[in-house]
């Protein structure tokens, strides 16, 4: 682990470092091998965010198609007076901070109600919480902002304790816990749920299931941005393991899978062919029209997000959804 303390104009801010330069990579030798050599094939969507992935995604979230971040950001800017008058965090941090866009509603609510203590955004990639933390510990005189740079998966037990007379909010943005497999979401809810105290919250936002057309071309869009942010994942193994995919020999899929309520997106080969990843000493095999699953995004009802927390020892206190009910914000406590 690496920490870096930043001077601003305003006051320094701190950037805890726990994955080597490329983000989530100290274990991408294990993902790889193991997804790669799986049948079907798949790779794990946290190697979508180096640097140039985030860039790329947070391109998706400025496209016509791409609803979700816009509506979300909607119902924050709705409800986030309330929730912080109800609540009274102190202290707040994101899993997932991206480009913090979506935080400042919070952070103004909070400011507004003289509450405004430390912002803790917590991401995959340390380039992203620089660019915010730099623009977030200006615009706020007064935040303290302690940025940590990890994994999911390996990480969340490196986010700083907060002060035993404050109040935290967590905040799970953008849809991303449908990211993660059905049986894969409780023990992360439980682990999250660990960095909670008395009187904190969880604020998670959920893309709710709806029009099929609707939901698919958020995931294809026309320009074709998200189709680069996908085929980044083979950029990624490249670079990174000494891979030679053609990126070229590989198209976007994004297919609906209305029995499981996601979406995944996929890489379909265009070709018999054999790329190898030099790293691993390992040749991927590859016939034409195979593909490799690279991310689901999974689709949620009030139901099943209820069902969600109980399963980690949470329970909902709050449910907020836009007026066509397209995305949801809900709020949860320890049961």
């Amino acid at each position: 682990m690496s920490t870096l303390a930043i001077p601003t104009l305003i006051r320094p801010y701190r950037l805890d470092v726990h994955t080597p330069r490329a983000g989530a990579l100290a274990t991408v030798a294990h993902d790889v091998r193991r997804g790669l050599t799986s049948q079907p094939k798949w790779l794990l969507p946290k190697y979508f965010y180096d640097d140039r992935g985030s860039d790329l995604f947070e391109q998706i979230t400025r496209l016509p198609e791409y609803y979700q971040t816009r509506t979300e950001r909607l119902i924050l800017e709705q409800q986030a007076a309330g929730i912080v008058a109800r609540h009274r965090p102190t202290e707040l941090v994101e899993l997932g901070s991206g480009s913090s866009r979506k935080t400042e509603a919070v952070l103004d609510a909070m400011s507004r109600a003289g509450l405004l203590g430390r912002y803790l955004p917590f991401d995959i990639s340390p380039g992203a919480i620089l660019a915010a933390a730099g623009r977030l510990a200006e615009a706020y005189p007064g935040l303290r902002v302690h940025g940590v740079a990890g994994d999911f998966e390996r990480h969340l037990a490196q986010i700083p304790r907060r002060p035993p007379d404050g109040r935290r909010l967590v905040m799970f943005l953008g849809g991303t816990i449908g990211n993660f497999h059905p049986n894969a979401r409780a023990p992360f809810l439980r682990a999250v749920a660990g960095l909670l105290g008395a009187g904190d919250r969880l604020l998670v936002g959920t893309d709710l299931v709806g029009d099929v057309a609707r939901i698919r071309a958020a995931y294809d869009d026309s320009a074709g941005v998200t189709a680069e942010f996908n085929l980044n994942v083979l950029r990624v193994l490249n670079r990174e393991l000494r891979g030679d995919f053609d990126l070229d020999a590989f198209e976007h899929v994004a297919l609906y899978e209305p029995d499981r309520d996601w979406i995944e997106m996929r890489l379909r080969s265009q070709a018999d062919q054999v790329a190898r990843i030099e790293a691993l000493d390992l040749d991927v095999p590859l016939h034409r029209g195979e593909e490799i699953r690279t991310e689901i995004s999974c689709k949620f009802s009030r139901e099943s997000v209820e069902q969600m927390y109980a399963e980690a020892g949470l329970t909902m206190l709050e449910w907020h959804t836009d007026p066509e009910a397209r995305f949801a914000v809900s709020l949860a406590g320890l049961a």
